[in-house]
């Protein structure tokens, strides 16, 4: 199509039979004929389709004088004009035809063409069919045409690279589609359009606005489109939503490697291609990092790779164990080290030939760089690198490792802007990977100072076998007050024990270690158990009111706890209970049929002023118990109740070996996510042989000594102790003459044998007798003081029907 910035017009004269007499050259600049190939034949025959009715007479009369018409080009296609017919008379009056004028339907006057053709936006005009009809010179700039090359071309054939979008992940239509669908369906569009354009590294955003053209008929006989160049905003944007998706994806957790791998895995692929975290060991281990003076120039400087992540893996993100790296003397890592500045290293310089054109805004400009960037580093184009960024992970004034943003694939260059996005990226995933070593040192120093006061391994004894487990929260949780303890009382009797203070952390674990220190204190006495937690419950109301703040900013520490204590004896095989609001025993007799027990929980411990009720039960041998705390039944997906169940329906299955069915439970019962801290207690009863116990009761009357010094020294003979006779007839001479002369009857003595000797003699009367030092003259007070020197051990415990007092020797 030929074609001027100032389209002509074609004047045509037409007889009055409807034959072409007059051609100007106006039309042949317009329609490609010329005056030989014209004149002389009917003017029908430079339309596209039947005349319009009236053509040419009377065409455009009313209040349009002209009217829109498709015409032939000489080269096949169709021109859309704009025709207007006036009559042409001779000078008598009589009508020599009409005069016809064509003007091309874009036809514009000159000022609003020389307005549009110099406008700073990109304004173009297509037809229908999208064949280009118009455009100004901002637009043959951005698509590398002059108007020239361009018109009468389809837009598909000029421009393929706009039938494609540069994301398509975002499920964006195709520019030329666009154009498309606003002249089918004639509603205009607009849109933001990424497209790089030829010859640039840099994708460039452009903000487009598509309508529909109509005649006065109202068809749509054209689309326009106008653009401008906004990739400074909208890259500035796209910044700024990476941020934004880092503020609310790095630090969720307070896990150092997931802090370190969601850091990684951010800017990927929206800024980098490949991003690595480098860490300090001593940050790992929640330690203090090293200090600057720490760095000595020259030397390898090795960190870990705490986390790495690559847009060409195809990868969940899960984070993966630390690998040592080491960074050279001179490299870019150890520099960032030393100075504690970032660096970028860009591949190719970005300013030969005049690429900085193409970057999105005034950041690609050498002038907006900070000193000292960018370094061209031709070598880093061998590790499949176009450019990296460096940049020190600094937190609260200390030097926490470096990171690194890398593009690989992607030919953009880094820009001025793209070094503060990685700047600030890295300083918010600084302050959470600070915060999460920060709670891995107070956590790791609770666990220790827990796990210290948890038992480290089951005491000696016969009444019981145990296996025990404890379980700190996942990570991201603190510590807990969660324990549990195994203590062996005298008469062979052994105490169960567990409990949970409320709270977590370092003051949950110092609380919990002042209760295990003070049940096990209180069982020395040898209370029962309902009076052990009434006095266990004093006491945590007197921590409770050490916790009171000592100024209006000191925050209170929290208090109250649950404890369940109990006791059995394998004598008797009595097991007796009491709980202080913590859930109670599961209890599996050898042939799997649970036990129940009929009692409920107390109020827990800090309440105050409530009494505690104890229960007592006759197991069979063999019977199973568990103890254990809230942590391991609790859940949000399921009621207790069925938890319990389910812990029921675990320690069914008969199993050969505790501590395998203690790892069978906390498999199935705990989640991979823990929330809270959980404790486990396993025993299994046993009884003791009725061979291994002797009793004899004994009147109140002193002649009775010797006979149970005898009955005594022959019961040891009889178990094969022979050398333990001469201590026990002293130790039972004693007891029993003290029994007599200051106790109550009835009177009774029991001699045990299990891992010691155990003498016991017991009376009505509850007198409490103690140690007293005897002077030089006194004829009494030395009873006692010779029983504690002769054996491992002594004591009174108290019952309803009076006092008991005991003593154990070791046996071999």
């Amino acid at each position: 199509m030929a074609g001027t910035r100032d389209a002509p017009t074609a004047a045509v004269v037409v007889d009055p039979d409807g034959v072409v007499s007059g051609w100007s050259e106006g039309g042949r600049l317009l329609l490609g004929w010329t005056a030989e190939e014209t004149v002389g034949r009917p003017v029908a025959d430079l339309l596209v389709g039947p005349p319009p009715d009236g053509f040419p007479e009377g065409y455009g009369a009313g209040p349009d004088p002209t009217g829109s018409i498709p015409l032939r080009h000489r080269d096949g296609f169709t021109v859309d004009a704009v025709v207007a017919a006036h009559p042409l008379s001779g000078p008598d009056g009589q009508a020599l035809g009409h005069v016809v004028t064509i003007q091309h339907w874009g036809r514009r006057p000159v000022i609003a063409d020389r307005a549009f053709e110099q406008c700073p936006f990109a304004l173009g005009a297509y037809d229908p069919e999208l064949r280009f009809l118009w455009i100004n010179a901002s637009s043959g700039r951005v698509i590398a045409h002059s108007e020239e090359q361009v018109l009468g071309k389809k837009y598909r054939e000029v421009l393929p690279e706009f039938d494609r979008e540069l994301f398509p992940e975002r499920d964006d239509k195709p520019y030329t589609d666009k154009l498309a669908e606003v002249a089918r369906t004639g509603e205009p569009a607009r849109l933001i359009t990424v497209f790089r354009p030829l010859g640039s590294n840099y994708a460039n955003a452009w903000a487009t606005s598509i309508w529909p053209v109509r005649d006065a008929e109202g068809r749509v006989r054209a689309v326009a489109n106008w653009g401008f160049d906004m990739s400074a905003e909208y890259w500035a944007r796209q910044r700024l939503l990476i941020l934004n998706e880092a503020s609310g994806g790095i630090g969720r957790t307070l896990d150092l490697i997931g802090t370190a791998q969601e850091l990684a895995m951010t800017p990927v692929p929206g800024f980098a291609d490949l991003v690595s975290v480098d860490l300090f060991d001593e940050v790992l281990h929640g330690e203090e990092p090293p200090s600057a003076s720490a760095f000595v120039p020259g030397e390898t400087i090795t960190l870990s790779r705490a986390a790495q992540h690559s847009a060409k893996e195809d990868t969940d993100g899960a984070p993966g164990l630390p690998m040592p790296v080491s960074h050279p003397p001179g490299s870019v890592a150890a520099r960032c080290v030393a100075t504690g500045r970032s660096t970028v290293e860009l591949a190719a310089d970005p300013g030969e030939g005049g690429e900085w054109a193409f970057g999105p805004g005034l950041a690609s400009d050498p002038a907006h760089w900070p000193p000292g960037n960018p370094l061209i580093d031709e070598s880093i184009a061998a590790d499949g690198l176009t450019g990296r960024i460096t940049v020190p992970l600094r937190a609260r004034g200390a030097l926490l490792g470096v990171v690194a943003f890398s593009r690989t694939d992607r030919p953009e260059a880094f820009t001025a802007d793209d070094l503060i996005l990685a700047e600030e990226l890295t300083a918010k995933a600084a302050v959470a990977i600070d915060n999460a070593r920060r709670y891995s040192r107070e956590r790791t120093t609770a666990l220790t100072l827990q796990r210290s006061l948890l038992p480290q391994g089951p005491p000696q004894q016969e009444a019981v076998e145990v296996a025990s487990r404890y379980l700190p929260g996942g990570t991201g949780v603190e510590v807990g007050g969660d324990w549990f303890d195994v203590i062996p009382l005298s008469g062979a009797r052994v105490a169960l024990v567990v409990g949970d203070v409320v709270g977590h952390g370092l003051h949950a674990s110092a609380s919990m270690g002042r209760l295990r220190t003070a049940v096990r204190t209180l069982a020395d006495v040898d209370l029962p158990p309902d009076e052990l937690l009434t006095h266990l419950d004093d006491l945590v109301l007197h921590l409770a009111s050490d916790l009171q703040p000592a100024g209006p900013f000191q925050q209170t520490g929290e208090s109250g706890a649950t404890c369940l204590y109990t006791v059995y004896d394998p004598v008797s095989r009595r097991f007796t209970l009491a709980s202080a609001g913590h859930p109670l025993p599961l209890i599996i007799s050898a042939d799997g049929t649970r036990t129940p027990v009929p009692a409920q929980p107390g109020p827990p411990l800090g309440i105050g002023g409530l009494p505690f009720e104890a229960t007592e039960l006759e197991l069979p041998e063999s019977s199973l118990l568990a103890l254990y705390t809230d942590g391991l039944v609790q859940s949000r997906k399921h009621d207790v109740d069925q938890r319990i169940a389910e812990l029921q329906r675990i320690l069914n299955h008969s199993a050969t070996s505790l501590e395998a069915l203690c790892d069978t439970v906390m498999d199935a019962m705990l989640p991979e996510r823990r929330t809270d801290d959980a404790a486990l207690l396993l025993a299994r009863t046993h009884a003791l042989d009725p061979r291994h116990i002797a009793d004899w009761d004994i009147e109140p009357d002193p002649a009775q000594v010797p006979h149970a010094r005898k009955f005594a020294v022959d019961q040891v003979d009889a178990w094969g102790l022979e050398e333990a006779a001469f201590v026990t007839e002293l130790v039972v001479s004693e007891l029993v003459t003290n029994a007599i002369r200051y106790g109550e009857p009835p009177i009774r003595l029991r001699l045990i044998r299990d891992t010691a000797l155990i003498c016991e003699v017991s009376d009505a009367s509850n007198t409490a007798p103690h140690l007293r030092r005897a002077r030089a003259f006194d004829e009494g007070g030395r009873g006692l003081l010779l029983v504690a020197q002769l054996t491992q051990g002594w004591g009174t415990r108290h019952t309803t029907s009076g006092k008991t007092i005991w003593c154990a020797q070791s046996l071999p």
